[in-house]
């Protein structure tokens, strides 16, 4: 194959990797506005209330970490992004959000596409759940000395 023809290749590959994420992230993101503008978004949130505590985030947070949690980074990035521009996430609230989706992000997918080639799905999620929890509370405790620089 000659370099036009993987080029080629390679653009239509991205393309359609584009056109494949927005379908899913433009729906989620109008879904998000039509629960925020029911404050649907805010009863999930405080229900939501002593999780976001433990992990030393604002609840404004939760909504982007449990659609990342769920659906992955490629669509959780969307609503985070989308989050952040509209002022609803400080920098240390982006900053652990990330951390624990780093550490555990698409439980559902990916613990099934795991299953499906033989790994243990319980012991799987039974790893990175607690991991990404202990590792985002720990973290948020001490984030305040970390060498980060977290100004808004």
């Amino acid at each position: 194959m000659d370099i036009i023809g993987m080029l080629k290749d390679g653009f239509e590959g991205s393309i359609g990797s584009i056109l494949n994420i927005a379908k899913y992230v433009i729906p989620l993101m109008i879904f998000m506005e039509i629960l925020k503008d029911l404050n649907i978004l805010d009863k999930i949130s405080e229900f939501l209330k002593p999780i976001s505590k433990f992990l030393g985030i604002s609840k404004e947070s939760t909504f982007p970490l449990i659609v990342g949690l769920t659906l992955g980074l490629a669509y959780g990035a969307g609503v985070i992004i989308k989050s952040a521009k509209e002022g609803n996430l400080s920098k240390k609230d982006l900053y652990l959000v990330l951390l624990f989706l780093v550490a555990c992000h698409s439980v559902i997918e990916d613990t099934l596409l795991f299953v499906a080639i033989g790994a243990n799905g319980w012991l799987l999620l039974g790893i990175r759940l607690p991991v990404a929890i202990i590792l985002t509370a720990v973290v948020a405790r001490y984030i305040d000395k970390l060498p980060i620089n977290l100004e808004n």
